[in-house]
């Protein structure tokens, strides 16, 4: 009973503050501007299956995407069984679904097939990461802790499979042995090659299935309260924001209504634009100026570094990365949800998503080619994050460089971005 009462506990503190921090996490998205992603819901069901559940835009990558793969079942599949823990640990029983007969075998020698899978493939992410360091996942942005977080998720990822086993095992002796309730139930093709290295014991065995058991649970559940504060938050959070992509075309740059009503009226005197297309502010300074939908991908972002190994920018050794343009834009969104929850209202702390966290430089090195958002295995949108502060730097400050302010400039004199009057622009035609 005392067990019992230990993981009600327990079960109970952490589904409180994974909801707590979870608030949190939907209030700083909320923070963002409007955003209407309520159209063609068939489509975005559909989005939603390829890519969030079938991980179909990870496959442009094949082994890592295997290894993901293992990973990614192995989560899902594996924590099934957290069903019958969950009701072990409140009502004291064991195995309660072992009435289900040769389909729980069945159930239990996949989840040991898939936690084989799991230890596996983390162990070779580990080496990818840490041995062979693969350039994308050994960029300065990743230094520090984004390292740190990395391994400890994957550390702890082979910990908790190896406990898994290890309490199959152990439960497997026992039920050989016939001890107290540990009835024969379950198929065990891995585990049972532990066997021979466990102790003899029937009371060592229990006390091997007992830790192993309480570490799987407890585990699980700091994996659950850790996610909030991890990258891995993706394992949420990649399903909401798959649903809620960008279905238009992808080249093709939004425009802000204010702007167009306002052009419509100029062309146009009899138009009347809307009362409400009045704006706070053009483009973005900082997290509260951009679209929900580009907060969400903030805390999505898996920091895999597809993006940033695609980025032509970063390829010819400019500082754009738009693998760290999420990171900081979630770093500062953090950072002024917090700022909001100590004083009830944002208190101006003199930083800015621009030139605080992302500088000038990076976002004009950008060339708009959306190779970042196509290779996003979740389909995170950097560029719209990019587009909007350029957006404030030109039409908020008027600063841009000296190349983008003589475009403009001709632009506005000659109707063409070159420097050449109309009348001479067909010229080039003439043979000489």
């Amino acid at each position: 009973m005392i067990g019992q009462i230990i993981f009600v506990v327990c079960f109970v503190a952490a589904l409180f503050l994974f909801i707590k921090n979870v608030r949190q996490i939907y209030s700083n998205i909320k923070l963002g501007r409007d955003s209407d992603r309520s159209d063609r819901p068939a489509e975005r069901w559909k989005t939603m299956i390829l890519v969030a559940f079938g991980q179909k835009k990870m496959f442009k990558r094949v082994i890592p995407a295997l290894l993901h793969l293992f990973v990614y079942l192995g989560f899902v599949i594996i924590n099934i069984e957290m069903l019958e823990i969950i009701i072990d640990g409140i009502f004291g029983t064991h195995r309660v679904f072992s009435f289900l007969g040769t389909f729980y075998n069945f159930l239990i020698a996949s989840f040991e097939w898939l936690a084989l899978g799991v230890l596996l493939s983390c162990v070779i992410f580990l080496i990818r990461r840490n041995i062979v360091k693969v350039a994308r996942l050994s960029s300065k942005e990743l230094k520090h802790w984004p390292k740190t977080d990395a391994n400890i998720i994957l550390i702890t990822e082979i910990f908790l499979m190896t406990a898994f086993l290890l309490m199959n095992a152990a439960d497997q002796k026992l039920q050989l042995y016939g001890f107290e309730h540990f009835k024969s139930a379950g198929s065990f093709p891995i585990s049972q090659y532990l066997l021979p290295h466990l102790p003899t014991s029937t009371e060592s065995l229990y006390l091997i299935e007992r830790c192993c058991w309480w570490f799987h649970i407890l585990g699980v559940l700091a994996f659950l309260n850790y996610l909030p504060y991890s990258k891995h938050l993706h394992i949420v959070l990649a399903f909401p924001n798959t649903y809620f992509s960008n279905l238009g075309p992808k080249g093709k740059l939004s425009n802000m209504d204010a702007v167009t009503n306002e052009v419509k009226a100029m062309l146009d005197p009899s138009f009347s634009p809307p009362s409400t297309d009045a704006v706070a502010r053009f483009g973005a300074k900082d997290v509260q100026d951009l679209s929900w939908k580009s907060l969400l991908d903030a805390y999505t972002c898996t920091e895999c570094g597809r993006c940033t190994s695609s980025c032509p920018a970063n390829i010819t050794g400019k500082l754009l990365s738009p693998r760290k343009i999420m990171m900081d834009t979630r770093d500062r969104l953090t950072e002024v949800g917090n700022n909001i929850k100590k004083n009830g209202s944002f208190q101006d702390d003199g930083k800015s998503l621009l030139d605080s966290y992302i500088s000038r430089e990076e976002i004009w090195a950008c060339t708009s080619c959306n190779a970042c958002v196509e290779q996003c295995p979740v389909n995170i949108n950097p560029l719209d994050i990019i587009v909007e502060l350029r957006r404030f730097a030109v039409m908020e400050e008027s600063q841009a460089p000296a190349s983008i302010n003589n475009m403009f400039g001709n632009i506005e004199n000659n109707g063409a971005p070159w420097k050449y009057a109309q009348m001479d622009r067909a010229n080039w035609t003439q043979q000489h």
